[in-house]
């Protein structure tokens, strides 16, 4: 609806692009939402549906672990029956890498030096370059090298991106350069510092991501604050939001920070205020049964539900559809920040999602009409707020 104003424009750091399959990460490229599977890879069965799952919520990269022979079997199969693609998690055996490159995957997360002799990791370069496979080099502050440790004598930024260019230039000197860089930690001063720094030297595609930052409260809490602050500074890439809960709530976490920051913009953002005494209907109920209602909605549109008419009106004027409660057992529904219409509190519910269902069909129709550009200035103009 309303465009961006200067206090809410994002400069993105310049990077390099390069593609994960079909999607470009880095460069103009949106910032795109990873997740990891936590079946065995060697249940191709649950691992896709898990992977199916995540679809539905929106992942556009999916990352599956291969750490013996079994699972890169297993990862044709996973390869094939899936729409996004797969980056194979390969840590120390350099065979894996290469079963998985030609097994189909998109992408291979490898630490370069961590796989023995120069002759292996030409081996690897050159499957990743056979098979056209990026590499994502991820550092992590849990598993740093000796030498760095004991020259920094803990993990901290200087030696994070220290590994981080190490392992780079060695792909560089391949003559390999469709990599991308991460240095998570789970201290989050740790990770923001190192990203930063690292932002600041290179200009390598970025994933960015808090590890093992907790539950599903703690870790969104924690992760919207380390990977809010590197967005807000436009550092990344691509995210993965790392949480002990299921692969589909991590990108879902991952959707509503770049929501926040208007950075993408899919299925419906409902502005909702926290309740109080002045409400004129249950807030807290509606709108956690509105969130499972209206899951199935991809089209960008904003929706607002606000208990009473102290703030109501005023967020209508910002979202597509708003309703503000009302008395009598009527509520008021608000069009493009317009009253509209007032509906009975009885088939709340019901009405809502219908409208809504009808402004996605209508919004589109329209993106369908569109031309690609058009279609671009559309989402140019979407605030944050919206």
């Amino acid at each position: 609806m309303s465009s961006y104003r200067p206090y809410q424009h994002i400069e993105r750091r310049k990077s390099r692009q390069i593609h994960v399959g079909n999607v470009p990460v880095g460069g103009d490229a949106p910032v795109s939402v990873q997740t990891m599977t936590n079946t065995l890879t060697t249940d191709a069965e649950a691992t896709i549906a898990q992977i199916r799952r995540a679809e539905l919520a929106g992942v556009d990269i999916v990352r599956v672990s291969c750490p013996d022979e079994e699972s890169t079997a297993a990862l044709a199969e996973i390869v094939r029956e899936v729409n996004v693609p797969i980056v194979a998690d390969i840590h120390f055996h350099y065979k894996r890498a290469i079963e998985a490159a030609k097994a189909g995957a998109a992408c291979l997360r490898i630490n370069p030096g961590n796989i023995g002799s120069a002759e292996r990791v030409r081996e690897v370069v050159n499957a990743a370059k056979d098979h056209n496979c990026s590499i994502r080099i991820g550092v992590n502050a849990g598993s740093l090298e000796k030498h760095l440790l004991e020259k920094y004598g803990e993990p901290n930024p200087d030696a994070l991106v220290e590994s981080a260019l190490e392992h780079a230039k060695i792909l560089e000197d391949h003559d390999f350069h469709e990599f991308k860089i991460s240095v998570k930690a789970s201290d989050v001063f740790l990770a923001v510092a190192a990203y930063q720094q690292l932002a600041d030297v290179c200009d390598h595609p970025l994933h960015i991501g808090i590890t093992e930052a907790g539950s599903k409260r703690a870790g969104t809490v924690k992760s919207s604050i380390g990977l809010g602050n590197l967005l807000w500074a436009g550092v990344g890439d691509t995210m993965r939001v790392s949480l002990s809960a299921e692969p589909e709530e991590e990108v879902l976490v991952g959707w509503d920070i770049l929501k926040s920051l208007g950075l993408r913009h899919r299925g419906v953002k409902i502005i909702s205020c926290p309740s109080c005494a002045r409400q004129g209907f249950n807030v807290i109920q509606t709108v956690q049964t509105l969130e499972d209602r209206l899951a199935h909605i991809k089209t960008p549109l904003t929706l607002s539900i606000i208990g009473c008419v102290v703030n109501g009106p005023g967020e209508a004027l910002m979202t597509d559809i708003g309703v503000t409660g009302g008395g009598s057992g009527r509520h008021m529904v608000y069009s493009a920040g317009r009253q509209d219409h007032t509906m009975p509190a009885g088939d709340m519910i019901e009405h809502i999602v219908d409208l809504v269902e009808k402004k996605a069909a209508e919004l589109q129709a329209e993106d369908a009409t569109n031309t690609p550009a058009e279609e671009m200035a559309r989402e140019a103009t979407m605030s944050p707020a919206d």
